[in-house]
């Protein structure tokens, strides 16, 4: 997949959740995708941080965007090689300090078949 292809596909991610909408973003994941993120792991330790699949994937988000309305990504660089796109971005919620994430999205086929978030 093409570098320009690979951003486009984080530049619709991005648009998705800055709009909190959720059957955009999740049509870009195919259906058994998987995503991993530390807030995931602190709110539901039980998933050691790690959710696969488009249901779990709208529970999760679905509680994000009613519990953080104001909720944000500002991007800061996309990387993107072979079949996948490093994204540094900053994270704003009304409130809340802001953080600085880095996010890689692994794609094929054209749909985001894995997911990792790092944050300190």
């Amino acid at each position: 997949m093409t570098p320009e292809k690979l951003q486009s596909i984080a530049f619709k991610w991005f648009d998705a959740f800055n709009s909190h909408n959720l059957e955009q973003l999740l049509s870009l994941y195919d259906d058994d995708a998987e995503h991993f993120s530390p807030k995931l792991k602190i709110r539901h330790p039980e998933t050691k941080g790690l959710v696969t699949g488009k249901a779990a994937f709208r529970d999760w988000w679905k509680d994000a965007f009613e519990r953080l309305p104001s909720l944000n990504y500002k991007v800061k660089s996309l990387t993107a090689n072979g079949d996948r796109v490093f994204m540094e971005y900053v994270r704003t919620v009304e409130g809340e300090e802001n953080m600085l994430v880095a996010e890689v999205l692994e794609v094929k086929d054209g749909k985001i078949i894995g997911s990792r978030v790092y944050h300190g």
